[in-house]
């Protein structure tokens, strides 16, 4: 496994990523909550983006696989933070934001404060707002009284040990809603969604579509498939949307 560059940022934070030089408009993956720079989709796409000559970018948020801070600490705000100092920085002109799960929030955070960088868009299993929509939303009185009281509260996640959610998180994700004003997407967009996903329900998906305002908006559903979307139909149809969208 080749070893990780590091960018140390304006906030004081150590941001690890694989860069690949190549053609521009080039490709970054946004990885998801808790998750790294060396999934499946990410480093799939890396292969298929050294394979096409075109340039691509990964990277760890901080509290995430080899950056610095402590997961715990960091928030929505942070991590959008992240993404969009490491993206100014590292890329050449504008880019195609490849965004899963909570990925795809903080693509469209990108989107609306990075126009001028943003050529297009593909989420897989977005799940913008998820944590007023889905965690504090779902959260009983026992656990809104605990994380009020103790500023965190766990919840049981069947990929490993259980994900803690602190107070600043559910209330910074408050300043970083998507879905209550205005969305503008002005330029190529597609929605990637399982119909077996029990992390983001499809329901999300159709809420973004109806939301977000552009020309060229489009959502696949596809029957079957769950939140990883890491099969090799999935990640043939991520790489059949990122053809389309660079067309």
């Amino acid at each position: 496994m080749a070893q990780a560059d590091f960018l140390n940022t304006s906030t004081g934070r150590r941001i690890a990523y694989h860069k690949t030089a190549g053609a521009e408009p080039g490709v970054v993956f946004l990885g998801g909550f808790k998750s790294d720079m060396e999934g499946t989709k990410a480093v799939h796409l890396e292969t298929w983006a050294k394979a096409q000559g075109r340039a691509f970018l990964r990277f760890d948020y901080s509290g995430h696989g080899e950056s610095s801070e402590a997961f715990t600490d960091g928030c929505i705000g942070d991590w959008a933070a992240d993404a969009m100092e490491t993206i100014a920085t590292l890329t050449e002109g504008r880019q195609v934001l490849v965004g899963s799960s909570m990925g795809g929030w903080i693509s469209l955070l990108c989107a609306r404060e990075l126009p001028s960088k943003v050529a297009a868009l593909v989420t897989i299993a977005a799940a913008p707002d998820f944590t007023e929509d889905s965690m504090w939303a779902g959260f009983d009185e026992a656990q809104q009284v605990t994380l009020e009281r103790e500023g965190q509260v766990a919840l049981p996640s069947e990929y490993g040990e259980p994900y803690i959610i602190t107070k600043r998180l559910i209330e910074d994700g408050r300043n970083q809603l998507v879905l209550r004003s205005e969305l503008s997407l002005p330029f190529p967009v597609r929605f990637l969604q399982g119909t077996a996903d029990e992390d983001v329900d499809m329901s999300v998906a159709l809420r973004l579509l109806e939301h977000a305002q552009g020309p060229d908006m489009r959502l696949t559903l596809v029957e079957g498939a769950d939140h990883r979307f890491s099969d090799e139909p999935c990640l043939a149809l991520i790489e059949r949307s990122l053809e389309e969208v660079l067309a």
